[in-house]
């Protein structure tokens, strides 16, 4: 059987605070390096869509604006979304993406923004915004994920992180833990080239998003030593410079 991968990339244009998008190039020639034939489909503000049509949804990061916007538009799909988590659909929350994905974010002007409520967790804004390179350690698998966080929201949540943060703030910057897991479910503060920059979370949403289709999840190996080789220098660059202090 031919694998296919539907990929829906919510409001392009409105959530790509950081150039998300390059999450999606990387799932995608991630996936047609190994032959299985990608559709990525920009989903625009009054188009209507259904999620369980696709196979991995990825919502990028926004101003306090655009959340808001997109937390309105989205009100008429929390079912689909819910029905979509709970049967392991992938689903990529980014910074503001990722705020959306709880009850409500309080931004600095003390209106409360409201998200999409699939998740039991909230974001209350700070004082002062956490920025920096991020190096977080996967409790799952023990690999590192490496990026850049810049974001005032303080997030909370009891779900499994989606890593322990090594070097940076992540989610609130007190209890060292970054972004969160639920089901096949991610959410990270991680923006920008995430995917690009830690090919095995590339390849672990790839092979979770077959399995969810119903096919082989089993990915054959990529000639990728470059970009594994990149991942491992800026972690042992970020590692070693928090540790010279």
């Amino acid at each position: 059987m031919t694998r296919k991968l539907r990929i829906a990339h919510l409001f392009p244009d409105l959530l790509n605070l950081y150039a998300d998008r390059g999450n999606i190039l990387a799932l995608a020639n991630r996936a047609k390096w190994r032959n299985i034939d990608v559709q990525v489909t920009p989903i625009r503000l009054g188009e209507s869509f259904s999620i369980l049509e696709h196979d991995i949804v990825l919502l990028g990061g926004g101003s306090d604006r655009e959340q808001a916007i997109i937390g309105r538009e989205l009100k008429q799909y929390v079912p689909e979304f819910q029905q979509a988590l709970e049967n392991g659909m992938p689903i990529l929350g980014i910074c503001g993406g990722y705020q959306l994905l709880g009850k409500y974010y309080a931004a600095p002007t003390g209106e409360k923004i409201p998200g999409l409520g699939i998740l039991e967790m909230a974001t209350e804004s700070g004082t002062t915004r956490l920025i920096g390179n991020v190096v977080i350690e996967d409790p799952k698998t023990g690999q590192t994920i490496v990026g850049f966080e810049n974001h005032s929201g303080r997030t909370y949540h009891s779900y499994d992180p989606l890593g322990i943060v090594k070097v940076g703030h992540g989610n609130n910057g007190e209890d060292q833990r970054e972004g969160v897991r639920c089901h096949n479910l991610i959410g990270t503060y991680i923006h920008g080239p995430l995917l690009p920059k830690n090919p095995y979370l590339t390849d672990e949403i790839l092979s979770l998003a077959l399995a969810y289709r119903g096919l082989d999840g089993e990915l054959e190996p990529l000639p990728d030593d470059l970009e594994h080789l990149a991942h491992r220098t800026m972690v042992e660059r970020l590692l070693q410079g928090s540790r010279s202090g």
